[in-house]
């Protein structure tokens, strides 16, 4: 039976998202360039016939940002009295009734004045996506939550605005707006940044090159950590069994063994070297022998979190088996055994179990240490 032309339109149509996309550009310091980043891709996504507002942008003064608002529609700001005092906050009813396929939201992590719609930004960012409507933001790491006592330590600067850190991982795409520290602190002293008042104190504080390099790098690890998220969860919709080495991970299995916590200082001394993420993983058999030494067990693995590792605790049938499985699933590229110095029946045991490992894992680095026998 031929189909109605309805029928073919449904077909050809494209699929009705269900929430706006997100994209978040992320800095590590004010003034490496974020706004503009953001009102830069406004402009080439009008350019392209997109529908564009912008909600909120702070300009701080800065003439180039200035400049390049104006070629952009703006939705109104709603004005709020607080305490005797007018503020302008950004009108999610009116962006709302707008209703664009984009707007502009500056400074997630922003506090909104008492009496607004929501308490925080991020908050307004949330109600516009669920409106299907794009959100484009900037977000500087300092203000992520879990990172700003970080940021404080390094700093000595204590961060009052924070957004909590599921905020930036729900952003469809996230984009590393970089500068080096020299280039940040020359367009400091060329005022570009902070009035000229302000520049001298702030080189002296904030933005010492220590605290921008520490900053740049607590920035890039974030954003690296979202990419690999982004991997993993791409090569598990299309089922990808084969480890891509894009980032190095050790697992050191281990049993009750006491000379357990040498394999574990080896991994982590590895895991040093290649800026590598370090799992411990201990296998309970579900039949057979039980660890006999539980104490012993127990401290190797206290000692492998005291040394930053991920603790995996398994059940399996067979060791070899259950380590393949975990090594396929976590994508790991270094796999540490232990040996231990015996000539007898349990030699050929251990062989047999490496042998199994070997057939069954994906592409992986073995590395077999000696360790002593146990008592």
């Amino acid at each position: 039976m031929p189909k109605k032309p309805e029928e073919w339109l449904e077909i050809a149509s494209p699929p009705q998202k269900s929430r706006g996309i997100f994209k978040l550009f992320l800095g590590y310091a004010p003034g490496v360039g974020k706004t503009f980043s953001m009102l830069s891709e406004a402009i080439r996504r009008k350019n392209r016939g997109e529908d564009v507002v912008t909600g909120v942008v702070e300009t701080h003064g800065r003439k180039g940002i200035e400049e390049l608002i104006t070629t952009i529609e703006s939705v109104p700001r709603k004005k709020i009295e607080y305490k005797g005092t007018v503020f302008e906050e950004m009108d999610v009813d009116a962006i709302l009734a707008r209703h664009p396929q984009v707007v502009l939201v500056d400074e997630l992590a922003h506090t909104n004045i008492p009496g607004s719609k929501h308490r925080k930004r991020y908050e307004d960012v949330q109600e516009l996506l669920a409106a299907k409507i794009d959100v484009v933001s900037t977000l500087n790491i300092q203000h992520i939550e879990s990172i700003a006592p970080v940021v404080r330590s390094i700093t000595g600067i204590t961060v009052r605005e924070t957004v909590p850190d599921w905020v930036p991982l729900t952003a469809t795409e996230t984009v590393m707006v970089d500068l080096t520290p020299e280039a940040l602190q020359n367009r400091m002293k060329r005022g570009d940044v902070y009035s000229s008042e302000k520049v001298e104190r702030s080189l002296k504080n904030f933005f010492r090159r220590g605290n921008l390099i520490a900053l740049r790098e607590l920035a890039l690890r974030q954003v690296a950590e979202q990419v690999d998220r982004s991997l993993e969860s791409y090569m598990e919709a299309q089922d990808i069994r084969k480890n891509w080495a894009v980032r190095e991970r050790i697992a050191v299995c281990i049993s009750s063994n006491p000379s357990g916590q040498f394999l574990i200082a080896r991994g982590a001394r590895m895991g040093r070297r290649m800026d590598a993420e370090l799992y411990v993983v201990h296998v309970d058999r579900e039949f057979g022998a039980k660890e006999q030494n539980v104490n012993a067990l127990g401290a190797n693995l206290r000692f492998a979190e005291s040394l930053g590792a991920k603790v995996v605790r398994l059940k399996g049938r067979s060791v070899a088996d259950t380590v393949a499985e975990f090594v396929r699933s976590k994508h790991i590229t270094h796999v540490i055994f232990g040996r231990a110095a015996v000539h007898d029946w349990r030699k050929y045991l251990y062989l047999s179990a490496v042998h199994r490992f070997l057939r069954e894992s994906p592409a992986v680095d073995v590395h077999i240490v000696t360790q002593e026998a146990e008592d």
